[in-house]
């Protein structure tokens, strides 16, 4: 008998019994203590992807890897937890939310002290990837909760808190590490896991107790669905990764991997159509507003990890910041969304999903905008405007997206729906940071012909910059003026490429979210629940 036409088991009529007192009336506290602890972990191990980002060349120092090695620091952890999201519905369906937090916290503690006592790149990539798919399967547990435990009228507050640590984690994760490698040392960036994890433990196993697992579950596991799925998302996050850096399709493997990824990807889609038990249900699918908010969220993904990438990458190659002044700089946007949640969380709460949503990716698509206007010469305060916009849109944006996904759908599609969400949301932001990362090679490259082909024996303002040039290396005693003058020119050209190249990068982007904003239009009214769904 398929799953959806159990009686009872996985998904109990009322995820709160267990937490009613004998007069009827929900223990709310015990509720909140529940829902805190897995938001909680959800940060950690959101905030996990990015918390070495400012650390990667003392890591590297720590463990003897190469520059290449490296970013495999990062790409491991993401690509096992790319794997672990979808999955993480059907595990809980047949252990129960509970039982599979719980233990993949406990893994996540184990993991992350034993990444922080690695002594090889070798090691480290192992223990990253185990750190990962335990993440991985915390991340969906929150958002599912929210939108089936608590009653219709407290979701939208729940749903802010998810998007607050959606959003904030991955924007204060290379300011917190920094400080901490600073402070201590990079060891600590994974040690520090330990107690929060045994808090986040003592909570989820004391207070989530919100549904049951069926052991039904256990049997007819679509084993070939798995490996489908596994072969797929693992070719696909790597060729995201690694893509822009190889060369794209010029390179072999990136041009085998896609094509796996494609046929996997395709067989996968058709086997959870088909299996009697899929082991990622597609049904949300079916749903209009949650196809569309699934797009949306994919593009919101873009848009929080592509400008968390582009950002820091800008101020870093071109203006020559260190890791604390990066950190800083960036600190206003995880602040902006701090505020600007609860503003947010009112506005889905008081109107129409759709027009939140449709406000919050056009003031990050001119937020990010403003940023294709960048020159070398921009100072904290021209960020920062930049920043304030780009938080207020991306926060209103995350939330009425998430709100609109499920808006429509029923309490049993909340666990697929979510690991399909969190899924979307990585799986954008991955592409994004690609994308974003092809652009910028391709356009600082274009630049630089341009400008190198306009500086010519021919233009008498060339002619004249160079005259300068020699005449300051002159000055300073040079050995070889004209030399050292045309080489400063040729560095002169290089960083005006790189900027007008991120330039267009923050273009893109802006492009991308004013697009969603425009799609944001077609999706339909949610209608009100119905009395007693969701946890009433």
């Amino acid at each position: 008998m398929p799953p959806e036409a159990l009686p009872h088991g996985a998904h109990d009529a009322d995820p709160l019994v267990r937490h009613r007192r004998p007069s009827g009336e929900v223990n709310w506290t015990a509720v909140f203590l529940g829902f805190g602890g897995m938001v909680l972990g959800q940060f950690m191990a959101v905030l996990d992807i990015q918390i070495v980002a400012a650390s990667l060349s003392q890591i590297q120092a720590g463990i003897g890897a190469t520059a290449d090695e490296i970013s495999w620091v990062q790409t491991s952890y993401l690509l096992a937890e790319v794997v672990i999201i979808p999955l993480t519905a059907y595990l809980s369906k047949m252990w129960s939310t509970r039982t599979v937090y719980v233990w993949a916290c406990g893994a996540f503690i184990v993991t992350s002290i034993l990444t922080g006592f690695s002594t090889s790149i070798e090691m480290m990539i192992l223990t990253r990837t185990l750190q990962g798919l335990a993440a991985g399967a915390m991340i969906p547990a929150a958002f599912a909760t929210a939108m089936t435990v608590f009653p219709q009228e407290r979701r939208v507050t729940a749903n802010v808190v998810f998007g607050l640590v959606v959003t904030l984690a991955p924007t204060v994760g290379p300011t917190l590490g920094g400080h901490l490698t600073d402070a201590l040392s990079w060891r600590w960036l994974f040690f520090i896991n330990a107690p929060i994890g045994l808090v986040v433990m003592f909570l989820v196993s004391r207070y989530a107790d919100f549904d049951r697992g069926d052991p039904r579950f256990g049997k007819g596991v679509d084993w070939l669905g798995l490996v489908l799925m596994t072969v797929a998302l693992l070719s696909m996050q790597y060729v995201l990764e690694e893509g822009a850096s190889e060369g794209w399709f010029d390179d072999e493997l990136i041009l085998g991997l896609t094509l796996l990824a494609s046929v996997t990807g395709v067989s996968f889609i058709l086997r959870q159509l088909s299996y009697r038990q899929p082991i990622v249900s597609l049904k949300p699918f079916q749903d209009r507003n949650f196809a569309l908010g699934a797009v949306m969220n994919f593009v919101a993904g873009a848009g929080l990890f592509g400008g968390t990438f582009i950002l820091p990458l800008f101020l870093g190659q071109v203006l020559r910041y260190n890791a604390a002044e990066v950190g800083t700089t960036m600190l206003v946007s995880g602040l902006v969304m701090f505020a600007m949640a609860p503003v947010a969380g009112r506005m889905v709460r008081a109107l129409d999903a759709r027009i939140p949503l449709v406000v919050g990716f056009g003031v990050t698509a001119y937020g990010i905008g403003l940023g294709s206007h960048v020159t070398a010469d921009w100072g904290f305060w021209d960020f920062a405007v930049l920043q304030v916009f780009r938080g207020m849109g991306v926060m209103t944006a995350m939330i009425a997206a998430s709100q609109l996904s499920v808006s429509t759908l029923p309490p049993s599609m909340m666990k697929d729906a979510s690991g399909l969400v969190n899924l979307l949301r990585n799986v954008g932001g991955a592409v994004g940071m690609a994308l974003l990362t092809t652009v910028l090679s391709h356009q600082t490259a274009v630049h630089l012909g341009d400008l190198s082909a306009a500086v010519t024996s021919a233009s008498p303002a060339a002619q004249g910059m160079v005259e300068g040039l020699t005449g300051m290396m002159r000055e300073r005693g040079m050995a070889d003026p004209e030399g050292a003058a045309n080489k400063a020119l040729g560095m002169m050209l290089r960083r005006e490429a790189s900027v007008m190249g991120f330039a267009d990068g923050f273009a893109f982007l802006a492009l991308a979210c004013a697009a969603a904003a425009v799609l944001g239009v077609l999706a339909k009214p949610a209608k009100a629940a119905p009395a007693g769904a969701g946890g009433h």
